[in-house]
């Protein structure tokens, strides 16, 4: 009975762990954006596609880094491999994109990567890199 019950949190956490991995990272380069304003603008004006094709590069540079940092899973993975795949992207996808509602509703301008799209796809990136290369 314990081994189910471990199982099914594992099951539940691996996917929240990894997302708050991505949503940190994302907040990081959401910082350096801002800080290095200059250098980003180009991609802050280039295509959609050409722009998250970028964000999915930078979150694959991202999720190399968090693999040298961190090379083992968070948690054991869980029986369903890739499940953190779909489901953390969507998570820290969420949670920039709710970090832009707020900037706009106190007349800011978030950044690309602060919407679902973009930030999906650097928390994509990030966790296939962590998908492939953690051990």
């Amino acid at each position: 009975m314990f081994d189910f019950l471990f199982e099914i949190l594992a099951a539940i956490a691996e996917p929240i762990l990894e997302g708050l991995l991505e949503l940190f990272a994302g907040a990081i380069l959401d910082f350096l954006s801002r800080l290095f304003s200059g250098a980003f603008e180009t991609l802050e004006k280039a295509p959609q596609f050409i722009a998250a094709v970028v964000y999915i590069l930078l979150g694959a540079l991202a999720g190399g880094c968090s693999v040298l940092a961190f090379p083992h899973h968070l948690i054991h993975p869980s029986r369903i491999p890739g499940v953190s795949l779909l489901v953390s992207p969507m998570f820290a996808g969420a949670a920039l994109s709710l970090v832009g509602s707020f900037l706009r509703s106190r007349d800011r301008t978030p950044t690309r990567i602060e919407t679902f799209r973009y930030g999906y796809a650097f928390a994509f990136g990030m966790a296939l890199i962590r998908l492939l290369f953690a051990r």
